[in-house]
Formats: C-alpha cells, sequence, structure tokens
C-alpha cells in the first residue's frame, strides 16, 4: 500500500501552525494519530492477502465502468441506480476504508452471524447511528457505510487523493492529487494506479469475478488518461450539468465542512479559490482526454435527463457503453423512477459564493458551453460569510 509521507509531514506541520481553534486543534490531533495506524494497520492487512489469497493478482478487471463528471451533476445518482444491477461489482462505503480480503471477509463473517443469529441487531444499530450521526452530512450527500460510495477513497488514506482537501484547506500542497494526469509524474501515477487495480481485483473476488465494476468518482475526472492506461478496455460516463449551477454547489459544500472542522475564514477564502480553479479543469479534462481515444467507449448523460427520465438515462449508458441489459438490468430501471423521486438535488448555489464571475466561467468552458447549450444563470443572491 503506498503512503505519502512527504505530504503527511508537510499538510500537519502547517495544520499545526495554523490551527487557530480548539475544535480545529482536536481534529488535527485526531487524524494526526488516526491516519498512520489505519494505514498501517491497512498495510499489514493487504500483505497478508498476498499470502492468504494469493489468486487474486491473477483476476482479470474487464471492461470497467467509470462515472465521472464535476461534483454536484449527478453521479451519485448514476452510481446508485446502475449498482441495483446484479452484473455491477463495487465497493460499499466502510470497504473503502478496510480494503484487504482479510478485512472483508471477516466483516462479512460477523454481518451473517448478526443477520442468522442475532435478527440483525448490530446491523440495527449501525443504522440507527449513522442516520443520526450523518443526518448533516446527508444534506449534501447520501451517506451509508453499507451502500455504495467514491472509489477515490480508496486513495484517502494512501495521501495520494485531493479528497484530502475536505479536512486540509491547504489545496495548494494537494494541487498535483487534484489535478492527477497533468502534475503527476508517470512513475507515481502508475504506482497508485497499481494499487488501486489490485483493490477492484480483490472487490471481485468477494462479488464474483464475472461481474463488471462499477466506479463512480468526480475525482476521477483528474484521472481519465491514467484509467485508460490502466484499463485499456475502460468505459465512461460523463455527468454534464450547467456549471454555473455545480460550481457554486461544490464550493457551498467546502465551506460547509471547512466550518465544521474549525477552519478559519482566511483558509476558507484562499481555498475556493483554488476549488473553483480545479473545477474548470475538471470540466474540460475528460472531454479533452476522451476525444484524443477514440476507441474508447463513453457517453454523456445530462443531468436533465437523469432526474427526470432515469431509466431513458440509464438506458442510454446500457445502448453507448454496449453493457447487456439483463432481467436484472430491466428491474434496476424500472425501479429508476421512485429512487429518483427521492433524489433530493441540490438548488442552493450562488455565483456571487465563488471568486468567479459568469462570464470567466463561460469563457473558461467556452466549447462546453457551445456543446451542451447550457443557459445564463437565473439570479444571483448574496454570498454566504464564512466567519
Amino acid at each position: 500500500m503506498p503512503f505519502n509521507f512527504r505530504l503527511f509531514v508537510r499538510l500537519f506541520r502547517r495544520a499545526f501552525r495554523e490551527a487557530t481553534s480548539a475544535r480545529r486543534r482536536k481534529v488535527v490531533w485526531t487524524l494526526f494519530f488516526a491516519v498512520p495506524m489505519l494505514a498501517s494497520f491497512n498495510a499489514i492487512c493487504l500483505a497478508l492477502d498476498r499470502i492468504l489469497f494469493p489468486r487474486f493478482a491473477r483476476l482479470p478487471v474487464r471492461a470497467p465502468v467509470f462515472i465521472i463528471g464535476h461534483s454536484r451533476s449527478g453521479t451519485t445518482l448514476m452510481h446508485e441506480l446502475l449498482a441495483a444491477d446484479d452484473q455491477f461489482n463495487w465497493f460499499m462505503a466502510y470497504e473503502l476504508f478496510l480494503p484487504s480480503l482479510l478485512q472483508k471477509k471477516l466483516l462479512r463473517a460477523l454481518g451473517r452471524f448478526d443477520r442468522d443469529r442475532l435478527d440483525g441487531r448490530h446491523e440495527k444499530r449501525l443504522r440507527a447511528w449513522q442516520d443520526e450521526n450523518f443526518a448533516d452530512g446527508r444534506q449534501m450527500h447520501p451517506m451509508d457505510l453499507l451502500g455504495p460510495e467514491e472509489d477515490e477513497f480508496l486513495l484517502a488514506l494512501t495521501l495520494y487523493s485531493g479528497t484530502v482537501g475536505v479536512v486540509f484547506p491547504n489545496l495548494d500542497d494537494l494541487q498535483p492529487y487534484s489535478r492527477f494526469d497533468e502534475r503527476l509524474d508517470a512513475r507515481t501515477r502508475a504506482r497508485v494506479m497499481a494499487f488501486y487495480r489490485a483493490c477492484i481485483q480483490r472487490q471481485l473476488v468477494l462479488n464474483g469475478a464475472g461481474k463488471t465494476h462499477l466506479s463512480k468518482n468526480p475525482m476521477f475526472s483528474s484521472k481519465v488518461q491514467s484509467l485508460i492506461e490502466t484499463f485499456p478496455d475502460a468505459r465512461f460516463v460523463v455527468l454534464v450539468r450547467n456549471p454555473f449551477e455545480t460550481i457554486p454547489s461544490i464550493q457551498k459544500m467546502m465551506i460547509r465542512n471547512y466550518k465544521a472542522s474549525g477552519t478559519d475564514a482566511a483558509q476558507i477564502e484562499a481555498a475556493l479559490a483554488i476549488v473553483g480553479e480545479n473545477s474548470i479543469a475538471h470540466y474540460r479534462f475528460p472531454f479533452e482526454v476522451l476525444d484524443r481515444h477514440p476507441a474508447t467507449r463513453w457517453t454523456a448523460v445530462r443531468y436533465e435527463l437523469l432526474t427526470t427520465d432515469p431509466a431513458s438515462a440509464m438506458r442510454q449508458v446500457y445502448t453507448d457503453l454496449d453493457i447487456p441489459i439483463t432481467p436484472s438490468s430491466e428491474a434496476a430501471m424500472s425501479r429508476a423512477e421512485s429512487h429518483a423521486r427521492a433524489y433530493k438535488p441540490s438548488h442552493d448555489y450562488a455565483l456571487s459564493e465563488i471568486g468567479l464571475t459568469p462570464q470567466q466561467i463561460r469563457d473558461a468552458l467556452a466549447p462546453l458551453f457551445a456543446r451542451f447549450d447550457w443557459p445564463e444563470p437565473v439570479a444571483t443572491p448574496p454570498r454566504e460569510t464564512l466567519s
């Protein structure tokens, strides 16, 4: 398991220096001990996998499907809809932080014992606990330890991921990992992607070697070239939504995350400028790469179609990516409409909350505005205070 020790030292040295509140100091100290401890435990368990389950490393990963797109563009909804089809393999949220086969086999055995002998007593307690503790976070993202989640979190504990920026606003240090293909050297990219591939192979051992891996990751919008190099037969679903809606929405989500961890206003302000820069890059980069790879199968799904006619959006994916439509697929599509009705899209965006004007966004993404004919913003409410 790779671990970015240099970044660990740099992030925490700066975080301790800049922690100005008791709440922020508590967060930093907790992570300072928890991250290396859990990473070390995972590294030992992953090494044991090589001894106990050596055959996993020879398992092929055939034509995986990667759902990408800017955050808040419907990637989560598309992932949940497709994950209901039994032909797909995916990670549950807790499995992303305990990635070894040994860990997951033990936990699944305990889960079966709980269901068979204890009437699911502990699972019920777990669900009650997360319903209470994840209530605020679910306003922005449907958090469920036993549900499908972003593969990017496999990389969080390695510190080779831009997701670290959720709790560390030092985004200038994290730019190489938020702009993965553009800013990282080939050797580092290959090492990280080899780890990711091995994690998928382990998951296929658990869920079925013949299944198609299904991944949803807005952050993978910066990894399209690396994904194609690692999985030459990879297929992509690119979710597209008007950037006048998504960019302010992700900014608001980051503001809430930073405030919750006790980050001061000046740090938040500096971080938001980099979030805006990355947003532009994450819109452009997937199309630039995919247009250079005509042999790669991919499809662009509009957010509006996904939220108003989810079954048609799913059928577009199956058709364009040449995914077989099985009875399980048909059942998933028939359930899609009721699932989508329960989906609560974010509309609490405001262009005045970010350091980009509508004209700057339009100029930076002019080819995509022409490609998708996105309308202008309707209103600009006042900016949320950062203090």
